[in-house]
C-alpha cells in the first residue's frame, strides 16, 4: 500500500523560504514519478513541480520556475520542495502525489495521479 506523508508547512513572510518534505512508503522513488501540487482556497488543484522516473528531469510550472526546486533522497525515500522568494499567491495546501504512468507528472496534471498525501498548509503573509 502506497502512503505519502507531507510535512513542513508553516506561516512565512513574503520573500521568505520554506522546505516541504514528503515521505513515501510502499514504493521506491526509482520506479515512480512523483510531484508536488497545491490548492489555494476557492481554486482548483494545480501542478507545481514533478520529477520523472523515466528521465530524471524536473518539471516546473511557470509560476514557480526559478523560485522552487524539487529534489529527492532515494536513501530516505523522501522528496523535498525547496521554496524561495515566497509570495502571498503561493499560499495553499501542498500535496505530494505519485504517478506510475509518468505522463500526468511531466505535464503537471493532478487528474490521473495515483496516490496522494493529506497535504500541508503553507501561508505566506506579513
Amino acid at each position: 500500500q502506497v502512503q505519502l506523508v507531507e510535512s513542513g508547512g508553516d506561516l512565512v513572510q513574503p520573500g521568505g523560504s520554506l522546505r516541504l518534505s514528503c515521505a513515501i512508503s510502499g514504493v521506491t522513488l526509482d520506479v515512480v514519478s512523483i510531484g508536488w501540487f497545491r490548492q489555494a482556497p476557492g481554486k482548483e488543484r494545480e501542478g507545481v513541480a514533478c520529477v520523472s522516473s523515466r528521465d530524471g528531469n524536473g518539471y516546473y510550472s511557470q509560476s514557480v520556475k526559478g523560485r522552487f526546486a524539487l529534489f529527492r533522497d532515494n536513501s530516505k525515500n523522501t522528496i523535498y520542495l525547496q521554496m524561495n522568494s515566497l509570495k502571498p499567491e503561493d499560499t495553499a495546501v501542498y500535496y505530494c502525489a505519485t504517478d506510475f504512468d509518468d505522463k500526468n507528472c511531466i505535464f503537471l496534471q493532478p487528474n490521473g495521479m495515483d496516490h496522494w498525501g493529506k497535504g500541508t498548509l503553507v501561508t505566506v503573509s506579513s
